[in-house]
C-alpha cells in the first residue's frame, strides 16, 4: 500500500493482518495466564489509545479462558513528552495493594512510553508487574523490555509501525 503525505510517498507494507493479530493477542492473553494462573485478580492496564484497546482484546480472552478475575483500566499519558503533564489511572492504591499487574501498549519503540506508564505501578506495593506489547522492535534506550511479546521486528530508526484496532476484522499492523 503506498500512502501519500505533503509530497512525501510512504510504502506501507502489512505486516500483520487482522487474524494474525487475532492469533498474536490470543497467545499472550493464554501465557499471561500460564504465568498467573494461581491468582485470583489480575489488573490489565493499557496505555491510551492503541495500548489500552489491545489490553480490552487481551481481557476479553482472558475471560473466557480462565477464572481469574480480570480488571481493565486506561492509562492516560502524553507518549510525545511524559513529564509534561501527570499521568492519569482510574485506580487507587488500595486497589492495586498485592495485585498482579499487566502493562500493555501496542509497540514498544524506545521503551520511554512504557517506562513511565510502570511509573504509577512503583510508589504501590503490588505483587508484580508484568508487561505485554505487540510489536517489540527492539530500539529499546530505557532499562525495561517486553515480558510478552506477540511479534519481534527488527527495524531501522527510521522507519515506523503502525498499528490499527479500531474495527473489529479490520485489524493491521503497517511497517512504513
Amino acid at each position: 500500500m503506498i500512502t501519500s503525505t505533503k509530497n512525501k510517498i510512504m510504502a506501507k507494507t502489512l505486516i500483520l493482518n487482522s487474524k494474525q493479530i487475532e492469533q498474536k493477542i490470543n497467545r499472550i492473553a493464554y501465557e499471561i495466564y500460564e504465568n498467573n494462573y494461581d491468582e485470583k485478580e489480575i489488573i490489565v492496564a493499557g496505555i491510551s489509545d492503541n495500548g489500552y484497546l489491545l489490553a480490552k482484546r487481551i481481557a476479553d480472552v482472558l475471560q473466557k479462558i480462565s477464572p481469574i478475575k480480570t480488571k481493565l483500566i486506561e492509562i492516560k499519558i502524553n507518549k510525545e513528552n511524559p513529564v509534561a503533564s501527570e499521568i492519569e489511572i482510574s485506580l487507587s492504591d488500595k486497589e492495586m495493594k498485592n495485585k498482579v499487574i499487566i502493562l500493555v501498549d501496542d509497540v514498544l519503540n524506545s521503551g520511554k512510553t512504557l517506562i513511565f506508564g510502570a511509573k504509577p505501578f512503583l510508589s504501590s506495593p503490588i505483587k508484580r508487574l508484568t508487561t505485554a506489547v505487540l510489536v517489540d522492535r527492539g530500539h529499546n534506550r530505557y532499562p525495561i523490555k517486553a515480558d510478552v511479546v506477540g511479534l519481534s521486528l527488527s527495524t531501522t530508526l527510521q522507519e515506523h509501525i503502525s498499528i490499527e484496532l479500531n474495527k473489529k476484522g479490520k485489524e493491521a499492523a503497517y511497517l512504513s
